[in-house]
């Protein structure tokens, strides 16, 4: 298990930083387009105060196969604004009342409102999409909303009460409702940087196993918190060897990650991302 070290999680924000200036900037970019509509207000309150990680992975992946301009940012935008759209709904239907430090977006807007400038996000993602003549964008895009849906419906159907979650099927709703909007940043960074078939499949493995390792990582720091996935993990099973097991899985997800990132030339964004690997498993927010 990698230790927590705070010296290397401020270096590491450090050499990022660049990445995550650019992406904010074209994620503002991306609203003005929207500065005369009525959601524009609802928008930038359920953007700001995002970590980014999704749209940094998705330049750094594209910067890794050798794409030397920013041609990808507009996707790594739709990336975040998927993400945007899955918390709204997310805090719907889990009831929660507060998100990165204020009032979840219903709360503050209401339900009807909420979902409105939810399906209006996704007439943005449309609209990004279409301007990529290839059309492995709008595909890669798509396919993540639809498993980040599927996984939702998964982990709703579940009575944490009586069920008991076995840890493949644990896996499997962690990495529909969080791996896969992973994945489709590193893959959509390969896809629009240029990347071989194989350097394609290399990324968008990375991004599933690194985005399972951060969901994991997520449910050790929520421990105690009332999730149905970790309650209903808890069925018939002693806390402390839930605990080992996330701990293992943790560390073997992040190290699955890494060992994609071997097939791919070195350069500055791929020892990024691999230190981003870390940082994954490392933070404590």
């Amino acid at each position: 298990m990698v230790e927590r070290d705070p010296t290397f999680l401020e270096e590491i924000t450090l050499k990022t930083k660049d990445y995550l200036d650019r992406s904010s900037i074209a994620v503002d970019r991306e609203l003005e387009r929207y500065s005369s509509s009525r959601f524009f207000g609802p928008l930038k309150y359920a953007l700001e105060g995002g970590k980014r990680i999704r749209p940094v992975i998705a330049l750094l992946s594209s910067e890794s196969v050798g794409s030397k301009d920013d041609s990808v940012l507009d996707a790594a935008v739709a990336v975040e604004l998927l993400h945007a759209e899955s918390i709204i709904h997310d805090d719907i239907i889990d009831q929660e009342v507060a998100r990165r430090g204020k009032a979840a977006f219903h709360v503050r807007y209401g339900y009807s409102a909420s979902l409105l400038t939810a399906d209006f996000v996704f007439a943005m993602i449309l609209a990004i999409s279409s301007r990529y003549p290839d059309r492995r964008v709008a595909h890669t895009l798509s396919k993540a909303a639809l498993q980040m849906c599927e996984g939702e419906y998964m982990e709703l159907t579940i009575d944490p009460i009586t069920y008991k979650l076995g840890w493949d099927e644990y896996i499997d709703i962690i990495y529909n409702k969080t791996g896969a909007l992973f994945q489709t940043a590193t893959q959509l960074g390969a896809i629009i940087g240029g990347g071989t078939n194989e350097q394609i499949e290399a990324l968008a493995s990375y991004g599933k196993y690194l985005g399972i390792a951060y969901q994991v990582h997520d449910d050790l720091l929520d421990w105690g918190a009332k999730d149905k996935v970790t309650l209903a993990l808890k069925q018939g099973n002693e806390e402390s060897s839930i605990l080992t097991e996330l701990r293992s899985l943790t560390h073997s997800y992040s190290k699955k990650a890494k060992e994609q990132l071997s097939l791919l030339p070195e350069s500055k964004a791929r020892g990024l991302l691999w230190e981003l690997t870390d940082f994954s498993v490392q933070r404590d927010f």
